[in-house]
């Protein structure tokens, strides 16, 4: 029976052509599925046999172990190069787009608070 290794919602293509190449590369068999058409499901890479499992998990985490340095060394030099992104940079560059999902979480904020106000009265 087929084992799930990575739902592909969310995910990079080059992190998702990676990990087919190391499973391509240890010679584990695998098969993917694509997206639903209504956007419901997000595909995955799945593994065909039980017994190849143990051993994409244990490459499948020490490719994330790798990929997880690697990006996190990437936010370091671009933190100490001053290149990083922060709120005030978002702010000055797009301020609409800011402002309108600071008034969406406001907007939220408020509609959750209501049922408590609305029953405190």
């Amino acid at each position: 029976m087929s084992k799930l290794l990575l739902h592909l919602r969310n995910v990079p293509d080059e992190e998702a052509d990676g990990v087919r190449a190391f499973l391509d590369a240890h010679r584990i068999a695998w098969y993917q599925t694509r997206p639903g058409p209504l956007g419901i499901t997000g595909g995955a890479i799945w593994i065909k046999h039980d017994q190849d499992y143990p051993q994409a998990r244990r490459l499948m985490d020490t490719y994330q172990q790798e990929l997880r340095e690697r990006v996190r060394a990437g936010l370091a030099d671009a933190r100490a190069r001053g290149e990083d992104e922060t709120f005030a940079d978002m702010l000055r560059e797009r301020p609409g787009w800011v402002l309108v999902r600071v008034l969406a979480i406001l907007a939220l904020l408020a509609l959750m608070a209501l049922p408590g106000y609305l029953l405190w009265r």
